[in-house]
């Protein structure tokens, strides 16, 4: 299939789809593009779409950025969600260490160039997995952020060059939690704790009542994504 013919396709699934399950819009994917691959951050949106593919297609690779920043939480969850589906998550880690990079561009580097420090431990490692796939899946959802508003459930990824699977899009915060009290889903820990979104430690807050839910990503700066989506 060439591109022009992968775009046609999108285009017609993506409004055939719109109003279909994430478990149809998943084994939909999986059937047309076998060699696909999920990007799990161990957040509620991610494990809920971890136990759907156990269900539907459990030798479907999932990989997670180790960004070597992580909370404790987070790698706990991980171990967690691997003991009770008896699964292996293919670990993605940057080129450089924390040691090297602290060395090369001075301690903290998160604090001096948040960018720099996303695109080397998070959007490097994750150009180089996704060059091995001819498509991904996200937990990424509308109502999360204005940058993420116009995502379709499915759709071409421009920037790193395959296709993009939404399958949550259209879903809430609510509808998420839902999910997981109705099927028993391990969950990261922070989220009990004013941590509705989770990435790396240094760069995440706690989120204070009235604040929006991604308030406690990169908090004092403008920077709203790591450049992983649009």
């Amino acid at each position: 299939m060439n591109l022009l013919e992968k775009e046609d396709l999108i285009r017609t699934k993506a409004e055939e789809l719109e109003t279909a399950s994430p478990e149809e819009i998943i084994a939909w994917a999986i059937r047309t593009f076998p060699n696909i691959t999920f990007a799990c951050s161990f957040g509620a949106e991610d494990v809920v779409l971890v136990d759907m593919l156990q269900k539907i297609s459990p030798k479907t690779d999932i990989f997670y950025l180790d960004t070597d920043f992580h909370f404790k939480e987070t790698y706990d969850t991980r171990d967690a969600l691997a003991n009770r589906y008896e699964l292996a998550f293919v670990r993605v880690s940057p080129k450089i260490t924390p040691e090297e990079q602290a060395q090369q561009f001075g301690d903290e580097l998160w604090k001096s160039d948040a960018n720099a420090c996303c695109n080397i431990r998070k959007v490097e490692p994750l150009t180089r997995i996704l060059s091995q796939y001819d498509a991904w899946i996200t937990g990424i959802r509308r109502d999360q952020a204005p940058t993420r508003a116009n995502a379709k459930k499915i759709e071409y990824d421009t920037k790193f060059g395959l296709v993009k699977f939404n399958p949550i899009a259209g879903w809430t915060s609510e509808d998420v939690w839902q999910y997981i009290r109705d099927n028993n889903v391990i969950y990261n820990p922070l989220h009990d704790r004013n941590y509705p979104s989770i990435g790396c430690e240094y760069c995440t807050r706690q989120v204070m009542p009235g604040e929006d839910p991604r308030a406690g990503r990169w908090s004092g700066s403008d920077k709203t994504e790591c450049g992983l989506h649009k």
